[in-house]
């Protein structure tokens, strides 16, 4: 499934990428605080959301971080 953290105050994308472990990402970005290039994040909140692409539906974890 695509996991994507976007920050919660500038709608800026900090990482995308693909994980068969949605809980383990979910339940890690949870923590204390995530770590980017851009600096010390804290999870907010998350979406899950659907969308269709060539015919089929899929699915993405949008995940909210902000800076701290």
């Amino acid at each position: 499934m695509n996991v994507i953290f976007v920050d919660s105050v500038l709608g800026t994308d900090l990482l995308q990428m693909v994980s068969h472990d949605v809980a383990g990402i979910l339940a890690a970005a949870q923590g204390e605080s995530v770590t980017f290039p851009l600096g010390h994040f804290k999870y907010e909140f998350h979406n899950l959301d659907f969308y269709e692409q060539d015919g089929e539906i899929r699915q993405e974890l949008v995940i909210y971080v902000k800076k701290i």
